[in-house]
């Protein structure tokens, strides 16, 4: 089985997912510092190695961990061993860390947000048309960015003056090119801020799930510090870096099929199935970290061996042509059925993809009611990748918003 090196700098995301397709259901991956995983690269596959128990979180199952070959200073040590959480356990210790989280998220409760996002959204929107007219707007910064971290925010009850030193962070800590010796100071001012803020919000509980863990804990839930302060910077983390990115792929994704974004905006095609087509073709989250076999696992023709480590990767399994036909290659806000697995699946499907699914929602009708005569101020072809191998994440998207609701200004 030939081993494919992803890219650190993910200059052809759409060339790399092809190539694990190519290389069958289970694929040999190196990730960036020289680690040797397997990847599963098709839907079917993806769908029951999710659902096998044989599949576990546990780091310590992981033969490269137990004979010290993963450094504590690689640049992905903070997603394959990210501390106690939801995320890195199974079975009942699972159930009882991702109980709270998930009665906060379920789709009725998250509806419930609906008229404060509404708001945010409005205010952004103000902000950006009163920038100055003609010139090209970052739409991420100004738009894609600060509705989910002040939502994800809210909901944790995270200070808004904590923002910049959680951007930053979070910058440093899904990036492949944070220098080495960065990485264990980064990791430990990480802690040190989510430990910080659940001491104030002990202090000072309020109306927020940050403050729903405390008090669980201190009835007899049996959190630990630890793993209320994982599960924050956890929620955190994927609560705004996934929404982010599926606002500003579904703006390109309209923009780069124009006569899809005018039957959109004619009210032909509903939002959502914009939204769940983009989720499928151009996946927020291009693979995810990580997970370990207890036993040899059959995987198609080819064995996942006891001890290795899995690899998720959505950007291959949302274009597998076994699952979506001959024209999984293509955008088609049409389609339908289509049963993507872009949250993920199973125990660990992601508790915060209907918030995701609220908010895009809401942003991106809004935001082309706005500016009806939004464009891309580059070419696609133009637009970078970030150097994130887990994150389908953009530099920038630089758009010409035109004149508000189409008129002159």
């Amino acid at each position: 089985m030939t081993r494919i090196a992803l890219d650190p700098f993910v200059t052809d995301l759409d060339g790399e997912s092809a190539a694990l397709r190519a290389a069958g259901p289970l694929a040999e991956v190196e990730l960036p510092g020289g680690v040797h995983v397997y990847a599963v690269t098709r839907h079917a596959e993806a769908r029951a190695l999710l659902t096998d128990s044989r599949v576990v979180k546990d780091i310590n199952v992981w033969g490269a961990w137990q004979r010290g070959e993963i450094p504590m200073d690689w640049p992905l040590i903070g997603l394959a061993n990210p501390g106690r959480s939801m995320l890195t356990v199974d079975g009942a210790d699972h159930r009882r860390l991702r109980a709270l989280v998930a009665q906060a998220l379920t789709v009725k409760r998250v509806e419930r947000l609906r008229a404060g996002i509404e708001a945010l959204t409005n205010a952004s929107l103000e902000k950006l048309a009163a920038l100055p007219a003609g010139q090209p707007v970052d739409l991420k910064a100004e738009f894609a960015y600060p509705l989910p971290m002040n939502v994800i925010s809210e909901l944790m009850g995270v200070d808004a003056a904590d923002h910049p030193r959680l951007k930053e962070l979070f910058e440093k800590f899904f990036s492949t090119q944070t220098p080495p010796e960065e990485v264990p100071q980064m990791m430990a001012d990480l802690g040190t801020l989510f430990t910080k803020i659940v001491d104030d919000k002990r202090a000072n509980p309020g109306d927020d799930l940050t403050s729903a863990l405390i008090a669980a804990s201190e009835d007899g839930d049996h959190l630990t510090d630890e793993e209320i302060v994982n599960t924050l910077q956890l929620i955190i983390a994927a609560g705004h870096e996934t929404t982010i990115s599926l606002i500003v792929n579904v703006v390109e994704a309209l923009q780069t099929h124009p006569e899809q974004r005018e039957k959109v905006l004619n009210g032909e095609i509903p939002w959502d199935g914009v939204i769940e087509e983009t989720l499928r073709w151009n996946t927020p989250t291009s693979h995810v970290l990580i997970r370990f076999a207890t036993e040899d696992i059959e995987v198609g023709d080819k064995i996942l061996p006891r001890g290795e480590g899995l690899i998720i990767s959505f950007g291959a399994l949302g274009r597998d042509e076994e699952q979506y036909g001959p024209t999984a290659g293509e955008f088609d806000a049409t389609r339908t059925p289509n049963r993507h697995i872009a949250f993920g699946h199973g125990p660990h499907v992601c508790p915060g993809a209907a918030l995701s699914r609220l908010e895009a929602g809401i942003a991106l009708p809004a935001l082309y009611e706005r500016f009806p005569e939004l464009e891309l101020a580059v070419p696609a072809s133009e637009l970078r990748n970030k150097p994130i191998v887990t994150q389908n994440d953009l530099y920038e998207l630089p758009v010409e918003l035109g004149c508000p609701f189409g008129h002159d200004a």
